[in-house]
């Protein structure tokens, strides 16, 4: 038996805007607080972090411009920064 696909409506998008906004927060103590003895370890640290985050931007992005609705409120602070090229300044 087949399992039903999740179904990608307001909360959906609203559960991802708030596991991207997890990787932001992840990305912002990587940046502040974590010591590495490396650069190279700091990079490597930062590309897994944005690996995880890119498809779910991705797909917070397909299903806001499909017509999803949502609340500004529920945006992740890199979306609400009015960062829309995704950058990663602001994510504190």
């Amino acid at each position: 038996m087949k399992k039903a696909a999740p179904q990608r409506d307001k909360y959906f998008l609203r559960d991802l805007h708030q596991e991207i906004d997890l990787y932001d927060r992840k990305l912002a103590y990587l940046d502040n607080f974590v010591e590495f003895a490396t650069q190279e370890d700091r990079e490597q640290a930062e590309k897994g972090l944005l690996a995880k985050r890119a498809p779910l931007e991705k797909a917070a992005r397909e299903l806001a411009a499909s017509g999803v609705e949502y609340e500004k409120k529920d945006l992740p602070r890199s979306f609400r920064a009015g960062n829309e090229d995704s950058t990663r300044k602001n994510l504190a």
